[in-house]
């Protein structure tokens, strides 16, 4: 199998076919479903998540979305853009036999995210936050069982996108207010929850993405997540005995080596070199953990140009071949 490259989700436009065509292109080891924020608020990273959620209404208000009694306007066309954009890809993906990613918010960054029906974050109540969490998992399921109906040969793979995991740790989320902070979250609960998630994938590969120079690789080791994505570009030094830890356990490391905006795409030389200086100072040597190395941007891309965007894309994935 070797080394292999993907993306972290995001791409700029609002083209979804033509995405889903240039993932598959340049990605051909490992590509994921694109998501296009450009298109609103509906097809973003917390959107996606709230076309997943089962059992729960949700409905966009002008300071984000919020729970309601009964699923808005708003919850049901994110939930049918997401059976249009699994209809294009369905469609696209005609013979496809290799390993697919989709990715989905998590429930941290989703009580840190999503109001109560009276305002304030989920994140405030304990019992909210819980009924969140367990309305996502059940949704998970369902969404990667249609994926994988759609796109029969494929190994379908799950991303759950934490970026605001350490600052729910660390007691770093405003409140509505502004003036305050919620009270920090123990890693116990954070665990069980973001476990919650990671069973519902049931026996496939789920990788965690958490850009934060703070990710706990620890808590989501613990939460049963099977490959951890993070920005080594970001890390302390003090975080590479955690990496070494993953490769040691046989898990799977998504490492983030190219910055996800900028004007000049890097040579797949200068990716090479710095994957190599990383697994150096591991004490690891590409060809022994190849399998268990995937290579992405540092986030999701988004924010780049179209042209950035592919250049990226394209040199992980020669960076890789090099590499495996």
């Amino acid at each position: 199998m070797g080394v292999r490259a993907t993306g972290i989700g995001s791409l700029p436009g609002e083209d979804f076919l033509g995405a889903v065509r240039v993932v598959l292109e340049d990605l051909p080891d490992l590509p994921h479903l694109p998501e296009l924020p450009d298109r609103g608020a509906t097809a973003g990273m917390v959107g996606r998540a709230v076309a997943v959620v089962g059992e729960l209404g949700l409905d966009l208000q002008p300071a984000g979305w919020r729970l309601t009694d009964a699923p808005g306007v708003d919850h049901r066309r994110a939930r049918s853009l997401l059976a249009q954009d699994l209809d294009v890809l369905e469609e696209q993906s005609q013979g496809f036999d290799g390993t697919l990613k989709v990715q989905v918010a998590g429930p941290w960054t989703l009580a840190a995210t999503v109001e109560k029906p009276r305002g304030d974050k989920v994140l405030s109540d304990h019992g909210a936050r819980r009924e969140l969490a367990q309305a996502l998992a059940e949704g998970v399921g369902r969404h990667l069982a249609d994926v994988a109906r759609r796109v029969p040969a494929a190994t379908v793979v799950l991303q759950v996108d934490e970026p605001a995991l350490p600052a729910v740790l660390g007691g770093r989320v405003p409140t509505a207010s502004g003036f305050g902070r919620h009270r920090t979250v123990h890693p116990p609960e954070a665990s069980e929850a973001l476990g919650w998630v990671v069973a519902a994938a049931g026996e496939r590969l789920v990788a965690v993405h958490c850009c934060d120079p703070a990710v706990p690789v620890g808590l989501l080791r613990s939460a049963g997540a099977g490959a951890v994505s993070l920005d080594v570009t970001a890390l302390p030094v003090a975080a590479y005995d955690d990496l070494a830890g993953v490769l040691d356990d046989g898990a799977t490391l998504l490492l983030g080596v190219v910055a996800s905006t900028g004007t000049t795409v890097p040579t797949t030389r200068s990716v090479v070199e710095r994957t190599q200086r990383l697994l150096d100072m591991l004490g690891f040597e590409a060809p022994e953990v190849a399998d268990q190395l995937v290579l992405t941007p540092t986030c999701g891309l988004a924010g780049a140009t179209p042209a950035y965007a592919r250049g990226v894309m394209r040199t992980l994935r020669e960076a890789a071949r090099e590499l495996g």
